[in-house]
Parts: structure tokens; sequence; C-alpha cells
């Protein structure tokens, strides 16, 4: 039988800077979440957020790989750069999230209550989860856009920093879910609100990136995501004014935290949180407005 086009395998997929870097996350995914679930365990929300983590990244980093090794992503009607370095960007956030928490809140030096082989056993999985970590950052180095050249958009800063600002904003949520008492000003529900709508925004430009949708004819999208970056900013700077002062100023709230208040259950906890968060993104919004005014939109690659 004539071939009439290249090979059915691509083996750069594998034996490139980023296939082995991609190689070597499915082993230490593997690794970590086996010998979690092997003797390490996990309970509460902390442990299952962590199994999660290394279980998802996991399944889409092997997806990844078999599309590319196959050719099979040629047959999926989205932008394939931009994906992978979305999610990249992604799973370094997930990983290095699950490497802090872990350990935090399941290592401990001494054998009691728990048996040193269960101790051994977490040690290990942690150290594995660090590993995991600098493996998805590396493939963000390697993938990165370089000065002058072109790329997806996902791959460069302004898009890199979409990814983390939504992260951002989901950590924001968690705190805000966490007793924050944002309901009480309706101060701080146009704070909610600015979170809010910034999030969906966000991830809205994220979706148009991935699906290869920022080239339509009828729609100025390049120009549209800078007029919302700078919108973002200015929302985002009314949230940094507003929250701090409707829960730390005397007046309103409380400048220090209350003694009685219990750990893990303190409302002042949750909004300190947040607005540490909320100049974090701001500063993010900045960075990303600085940097959406160099690049182009590339659809397809």
């Amino acid at each position: 039988m004539e071939s009439t086009g290249g090979p059915y395998l691509n083996t750069a997929a594998v034996t490139s800077p980023v296939g082995i870097a991609r190689l070597l996350q499915i082993m230490f995914g593997c690794t970590t979440f086996s010998l979690v679930a092997h003797q390490g365990g996990f309970s509460a929300a902390y442990g299952t957020f962590c199994m999660f983590v290394w279980t998802f990244c996991f399944a889409i980093t092997v997806f990844i790989i078999t599309c590319e090794f196959t050719h099979l992503h040629s047959c999926l009607s989205i932008s394939w750069g931009n994906f992978t370095a979305a999610f990249a960007m992604l799973a370094t956030l997930m990983s290095v999230t699950a490497a802090v928490i872990y350990p935090l809140y399941f290592v401990q030096l001494d054998c009691y209550p728990i048996s040193c082989e269960v101790r051994d056993f977490r040690i290990a999985a942690s150290v594995f989860a660090g590993l995991l970590f600098i493996a998805y950052a590396a493939e963000v180095f390697l993938t990165r856009a370089k000065p002058g050249q072109v790329t997806s958009y996902m791959a460069t800063v302004s898009g890199l920093l979409k990814i983390v600002q939504a992260f951002v904003a989901c950590i924001i949520f968690g705190a805000l879910v966490n007793d924050s008492q944002y309901s009480k000003y309706v101060a701080t529900q146009w704070c909610v609100a600015v979170y809010s709508f910034c999030f969906v925004a966000t991830v809205v430009v994220v979706a148009f990136s991935v699906t290869g949708k920022t080239a339509l004819p009828w729609f100025p999208f390049e120009r549209s995501v800078v007029i919302y970056t700078f919108g973002a900013v200015l929302l985002y700077v009314s949230a940094a004014v507003i929250w701090p002062v409707f829960c730390f100023d005397s007046k309103y709230g409380s400048p220090r935290r209350p003694g009685p208040c219990a750990k893990g259950k303190c409302p002042w906890d949750s909004q300190l949180v947040i607005a540490i968060f909320t100049y974090v993104n701001l500063l993010l919004y900045i960075v990303d407005l600085a940097y959406s005014q160099r690049i182009r939109f590339v659809s397809h690659i």
C-alpha cells in the first residue's frame, strides 16, 4: 500500500524536551497518587483535593501525549497549542497547591498516632508531588512564547496570566464561602460581583482561545480583550479599596483578629485571605494589561 502522508506516529511527542517533561509528569503523578492510595492515606476536603489534582493532571497528560504521538489532535476542532499551554499552566498551579497542602496536613515526623510506614509513604508522596510540580513548571518554561516568536496566545505572558488570574479567583471564592460574611454590607457584595464578573470574563477569553475562535471577522476579539483587561484593573482597584475598609476598619469590622475565633472557622481569617489575593489579582491584571498590548492573537497553532 502506498503511503500518501507522513509517519503515523510522532516520535517527537516523547523524545523532545517537552515530550520528556510530559513523560516525567506521568511517572511522577502516577507514583504520587499510588503512594497515597496504597498506604499514605488521605482524608477530609484537603486530601480529596490533592488526590483529584494528581489524578486529573495524570489523565489529561496521558490524553495529550496519546493525541500528539498518534496525530489524533489534528482531528480535534480546538487550538491544540492554546489547549496544551493553558493546561500546563493550570497543572502547574494545581500541582504546587497540592504539593504544599498534602505535607502541611498529612506529614509529620513522629510515628504516633500513625505508623512509621504510613509516615514514610506520606513523605515519599510529598517528594514526588514536588517533583510533579517541577515537571509541569518545566513544560511551561519550555513552551512559553519567546520574543518575536509566532506562537499560540495561551503560551504568551498575557495568556498564562489569564490562567493564574482564574486560579487566584477560585482561591478568593473558596475564602468567600468559608464564613467570610460578605453579605453583611452592600459594598462587600459589590466586591463579590467584581470577583465573579472578572472570573467569568477571563474564563471566556481562555475558552475562545482554546477553541480557536479568536479570529472572528465580525468581532474584534483582540481589542475586546485589552478593553476588558483595562476594565478588570479598574474593578479590582475598587475591590482593593472597598474590601479592606469594610472588613478591617473599626467602624465596620475588626482591625485585629478576634481572640475567641477558632482556627479554620474565623470570618476574619477568610476576609484577610480575600484581601491579600485581591491585591495579588490586581497586580496580575496590571501586568496583563501591559503585556496584552504587545501581542497578536493566532487562532490555530
